[in-house]
């Protein structure tokens, strides 16, 4: 063997030690890397909400609907998973995206309606999340307002200067380039996750034993009490629906999270289910806990926010901790869910302009990776959200409608149509009649879930002025 050739073999062998075998960079992510950004994506500021939608539906109804969501998230997500390569699951070719995955097994018009569904409720998390962390940083002002003040305290300050100060954050944090290279952020957020939840389940507890008994009524909230109407308990209800299914959403980066997972041996679709099954598990569980406990707590006036909504003042630290937690885990669920819309404008920009320095060219420091486009366009993409987020700082209404809006098309539609094209299920047969079934009832879900959401927009700008905090 020549000396080229022996040159041009380790240079291969090199090559292959840090790319996979479509020439990307070889994908490291595992089972608890993957159950990291699941849970940094299912366990956000949704959970705080819970208690709220228990108290809409009440003990009859509220806890196994929780378990419903829980159910079928998880079924759905194992088909969605089954559909991460085209064809044969351990060796077709990758989908490198949601919107890919559909493009490759469905085609057609449906991969513009998922492309524009999955960004435009990936943009509305953003604004979800960056009203919840200005929410939580505005809580820690107000609590040791209370503390030094008195609970009678009016302690009213603007949302605002909060949001721009979160909006500023992300803008660095979105430098960091792709979701291979945010999982330390994903780690620690899942930690932060577990931190404000466990403590709002801890003062949840100690407040309904100093109360001595359970809160709350079987069927919730009831019609007259504090001027409730039947039509407002029939939209609170429908909203309700759409808080627990946000709550629970992250098929819309799945396909994403499952692309940093390391190449087969074992395939990424079972490394994937076994993460999911975990994710699920654990969070189903925590939720039925805080939702249930929160309700204990407050029975029918529970808050539409368990630590921001002050029910509980003391100890005031504690709370604060539990709000700081907060926003350092939507710091890294934002990236999270906006790295897709990123790499989505980024990779057309790349086909488009191959040869651009203000494209291409990074200046690399340390996890950060800015170019000339992705400091121009993803601080502006931050910026826009901010402003929307001012706008329309209703956190229940905000929660309840990216929940509906997401849940049937991304959650339920979608994953069934791949998996039934890609596995060849028969029409007809009982499998396929089950799938579809479950499509329809889920259809119904987010309709009315959406419904109840806008409903509570309508309500909330009656007595609002926007960017007024």
């Amino acid at each position: 063997m020549s000396i080229t050739e022996v040159s041009l073999e380790a240079g291969n062998l090199a090559a292959s030690a840090v790319l996979d075998d479509d020439g990307r960079p070889r994908r490291t992510g595992t089972v608890l890397t993957a159950s990291a950004h699941i849970v940094t994506a299912v366990i956000g500021s949704g959970v705080l909400s819970l208690p709220w939608a228990v108290a809409q539906l009440g003990w009859a109804a509220g806890p196994p609907v929780m378990l419903l969501f829980g159910g079928v998230m998880y079924y759905t997500s194992t088909l969605l998973a089954e559909c991460y390569r085209a064809g044969d699951p351990a060796t077709g070719r990758r989908s490198y995206s949601y919107t890919e995955a559909v493009r490759a097994i469905l085609g057609g018009a449906k991969v513009a309606l998922c492309g524009v569904v999955q960004y435009v409720n990936l943009a509305a998390i953003a604004v979800g999340y960056t009203i919840a962390a200005s929410i939580s940083m505005q809580a820690v002002w107000r609590a040791n307002c209370f503390h030094a003040r008195g609970h009678d305290h009016a302690c009213r300050s603007s949302s605002v200067p909060y949001m721009i100060a979160f909006g500023a954050v992300q803008i660095v944090f979105s430098q960091i380039p792709n979701f291979d290279q945010i999982k330390w952020l994903s780690i620690v957020a899942s930690v932060m996750s577990f931190t404000y939840s466990g403590i709002g389940l801890g003062l949840a507890v100690a407040q309904t034993v100093a109360n001595g008994a359970f809160r709350g009524t079987l069927t919730g909230v009831a019609v007259g009490a504090g001027g409730l109407t039947v039509t407002q308990k029939v939209w609170h209800t429908m909203q309700a629906l759409g808080n627990i299914a946000f709550a629970y959403s992250f098929s819309n980066v799945l396909i994403e999270i499952q692309d940093t997972i390391k190449a087969p041996p074992p395939s990424e679709a079972a490394v994937m289910k076994k993460a999911t099954a975990i994710s699920i598990a654990t969070t189903t569980a925590f939720y039925t806990l805080c939702g249930c406990m929160g309700y204990a707590t407050f029975g029918n006036a529970a808050p539409d926010n368990l630590l921001t909504g002050f029910g509980f003042y003391e100890p005031f630290w504690l709370v604060d901790v539990a709000n700081a937690a907060i926003v350092i885990h939507l710091v890294g669920a934002y990236q999270v869910f906006c790295q897709p819309i990123f790499a989505f404008v980024e990779s057309r920009a790349a086909a488009a302009w191959p040869d651009s320095a203000f494209v291409s060219k990074e200046l690399r420091v340390g996890p950060f990776a800015p170019t000339a486009l992705r400091l121009a366009w993803r601080s502006a993409f931050v910026c826009l959200a901010t402003v929307v987020a001012m706008a329309l700082p209703f956190f229940g209404s905000v929660v309840g409608l990216i929940g509906a809006f997401s849940f049937w098309p991304l959650t339920v539609y979608f994953p069934v149509e791949m998996y039934i094209k890609q596995r060849a299920v028969t029409r007809g047969s009982t499998k396929w009649i089950c799938l579809k079934a479950l499509a329809v009832v889920c259809l119904f879900v987010s309709v009315a879930a959406a419904a109840g959401s806008i409903a509570g927009f309508v309500g909330a700008f009656k007595s609002f002025r926007p960017f007024s905090g």
